[in-house]
């Protein structure tokens, strides 16, 4: 797939110099910035002060099948094939990663990408683009959502992961210094991907936590990984009813976070046996679905 990026890259870049116009006129293609600067007044024990600031960059970012919108979302720039290609595995508009051609990001669009199925595989309805639209921002919600995750061709979930309670309650500790942006700018969720002995296997930062968690399951989907079916994901944040839908079509055993989960949630967990811990501060954590995976031998329930 990297290599399919990059010569799709390559095409696009030599088209626009074979236009007839100068490469000198052509205005310059600004890279992605995760972190932007500003001037802030700071107020602190009745002292004011003009001081330099970071904040994390929210900027659109256009997903198209082929040359027809699909999907604007609000996004960190960075990592944007692996959103859209996490984006289209985790919305079921494709299920493997044969499905997935090209992703191509044109010379001069930083906020756009183009992705080109492979032969045979449907793009979504017009109807489905509407609705991908209004919901990306915040998730899908409803009860009804549930059912149509269920009806999906989801592999079951590996009842046989395991993780020690003592490794899980090490995880956020083990993210945090690869939290680059979050720690110049305090306004980043994240998603991480651990396996059972609590290594770190990838982590990606995003101004939308669904976002973030798109970004590890493309970059696992592009790096022939999914389904995910021996790894634990950590998220930031609450454990909303997007975070373990995704999670579950990528065959994520394990979700954990560091704020509460929702009430759909938990539901949706518990249906297709995801195990789904929230509260993972220090030595204490909640075990809302599947305690099997976690729970030891030595561990008594009271």
């Amino acid at each position: 797939m990297a290599s399919a990026i990059k010569s799709s890259l390559q095409k696009e870049s030599s088209a626009a110099n074979s236009s007839g116009k100068s490469s000198q006129k052509s205005p310059p293609i600004r890279s992605a910035r995760s972190v932007e600067i500003t001037q802030v007044v700071e107020w602190r024990e009745g002292t004011a002060r003009r001081v330099e600031d970071y904040l994390a960059a929210e900027e659109p970012l256009e997903i198209l099948i082929g040359r027809k919108p699909l999907v604007v979302t609000m996004r960190t720039p960075g990592n944007d094939e692996e959103l859209a290609a996490g984006f289209l595995l985790t919305e079921g508009i494709i299920e493997e990663r044969a499905q997935l051609a090209e992703i191509i990001i044109p010379a001069r669009g930083r906020n756009l990408v183009r992705v080109k199925l492979a032969r045979g595989t449907r793009a979504p309805a017009a109807s489905s683009r509407r609705y991908f639209a209004a919901n990306s921002s915040c998730g899908v919600c409803g009860k009804t959502s549930i059912d149509s995750v269920r009806a999906r061709n989801i592999r079951p979930l590996n009842s046989g992961f395991r993780i020690g309670a003592d490794i899980l309650c090490k995880l956020p500790d083990l993210a945090r210094p690869s939290q680059e942006t979050f720690g110049r700018t305090g306004g980043l969720h994240a998603a991480a991907l651990f396996d059972a002995t609590g290594n770190l296997i990838v982590l990606r930062e995003d101004i939308g936590r669904h976002n973030a968690v798109d970004k590890v399951i493309g970059w696992a989907l592009l790096n022939g990984r999914v389904p995910l079916n021996d790894c634990i994901l950590l998220a930031s944040g609450r454990g909303g009813f997007e975070i373990v839908q995704k999670s579950i079509v990528a065959g994520i055993p394990v979700v954990a976070s560091v704020s509460a989960p929702s009430s759909l949630a938990v539901e949706l967990a518990r249906r297709m046996r995801l195990t789904l811990v929230g509260f993972l501060r220090g030595r204490r954590f909640v075990i809302y679905s599947g305690e099997e995976r976690i729970l030891s031998d030595s561990t008594e329930l009271v």
